[in-house]
């Protein structure tokens, strides 16, 4: 771990929960490069109708118009959950140098959980790889939106 991993996790829990606020589920990402945030997003697949409006694809895009460039190369992504296929895949597209990752995601994980896209030797690019920064926090804030939709929901079926 870096000494600024938590720093910029902090960051994207606060990503993720502008996400939450805006009806999404509450998972948040930026890209850093030398030190600077080049690239910011949270979920964003309620407000667009956009099944790729996932806040590594939103905070990868910014990057790369940040950039000018399609590669991040050197730049490192911080997320609160373990990405899923469509966004380890992307990760490695971009060409990302180091990715960090706080919750890890049992069901559709593809970094350490159910595949590791992200370094698996048969693709063209490989990245290093940070779990678990600030994990409970990510877990936490994934849940209580959660048991919040669930109640949410359960009252709506109840009336």
């Amino acid at each position: 771990m870096h000494e600024d991993d938590e720093r910029y996790m902090e960051e994207a829990l606060r990503m993720a929960a502008a996400a939450a606020e805006a009806g999404d589920v509450p998972v948040g990402a930026l890209v850093v490069l030398d030190g600077e945030i080049i690239g910011r997003g949270g979920n964003r697949r309620e407000v667009d109708a956009d099944p790729t409006g996932h806040a590594e694809i939103v905070a990868l895009r910014e990057a790369c118009r940040t950039m000018g460039r399609w590669r991040v190369d050197g730049a490192t992504l911080y997320v609160t959950l373990e990405p899923c296929p469509m966004c380890a895949g992307t990760l490695v597209n971009a060409r990302v140098a180091r990715l960090v990752y706080g919750a890890s995601d049992p069901k559709a994980g593809a970094v350490r959980s159910l595949y590791e896209l992200c370094d698996d030797p048969r693709l063209n690019h490989r990245m290093a790889i940070t779990t678990g920064v600030l994990a409970q926090r990510c877990a936490d804030q994934l849940r209580s939106f959660f048991r919040a939709a669930r109640a949410k929901h359960k009252a709506r079926a109840i009336k």
